[in-house]
């Protein structure tokens, strides 16, 4: 296996099977199972670049309908679902606030914790919250990645950010499911290829056209070329007729 880097394949097309996996433990398992320590460094790659969940020691199988009461908050810091730290009580949505989280960093190529130099001294700022306050203001671009920005297109790219900030609000009932996150990344990702053949069928079209001209361009050459070297016949008739005259 191979640490998941979030440049390296399709970022939409990694996500999205990510989201499945979570979405299968959550709901078509027998038993619900929440991974509990979602986050960039357990996402793995194969031999093939399929991405896999990976570290489920934390993980807990629950019965249906109940949500899972602990006495030591397990998670990575950064990652942690607040509305869970707070009260202990961890819920599929816990999952999907974790989740959010990588998405965030995928859009933004930064730590979930990272550091901020101030006019005194340094300090740590929630990734996150960075991001909702971005959005929220306005400032969503201002936040992304530059090779996020210049390779996708500004409604792929809000979409995308959209999710991100309905898995992270602050209230778990209002996050979606890992279901519709993982159909809504399947969507998302149709339209991103979808716009990429759309332009590479474009950019195929411009270059026969260009092709086309430079050809023309080459046979007009050629034409002209050979025009100049055929003899003027009515300027030598004239000189022959003046030769016979004399």
């Amino acid at each position: 296996m191979k640490t998941f880097h979030l440049h390296g394949k399709c970022g939409y097309e990694l996500q999205t099977e990510i989201a499945g996996a979570l979405s299968y433990l959550h709901g078509a398992a027998s038993f619900p199972i929440y991974h509990r320590d979602i986050k960039s460094t357990n996402i793995l790659l194969d031999e093939k670049y399929t991405g896999k969940v990976a570290d489920f020691g934390t993980s807990r199988s629950i019965v249906i309908g109940q949500t899972h009461l602990t006495t030591v908050v397990h998670g990575t810091f950064g990652y942690l679902d607040p509305e869970y730290f707070q009260s202990s009580q961890f819920t599929e949505k816990s999952d999907v606030y974790s989740f959010g989280v990588v998405l965030v960093e995928l859009l933004t190529g930064l730590q979930p914790v990272f550091a901020v130099t101030g006019s005194q001294e340094k300090e740590h700022r929630s990734l996150a919250t960075c991001f909702i306050i971005s959005m929220e203001e306005g400032r969503l671009f201002d936040i992304l990645d530059a090779r996020v920005v210049m390779e996708g297109s500004k409604t792929d790219i809000t979409t995308f950010a959209n999710l991100a900030k309905r898995c992270l609000d602050l209230n778990g009932r209002k996050r979606p499911t890992m279901r519709v996150v993982a159909t809504e990344l399947e969507a998302i990702q149709m339209l991103v290829e979808k716009s990429s053949n759309a332009q590479h069928n474009y950019n195929g079209v411009q270059s026969a056209i260009n092709d086309t001209n430079e050809y023309l361009d080459v046979v007009s050459c050629s034409a002209e070329s050979a025009s100049d070297a055929v003899p003027n016949s009515t300027s030598d008739e004239f000189w022959r007729s003046s030769s016979e005259t004399w």
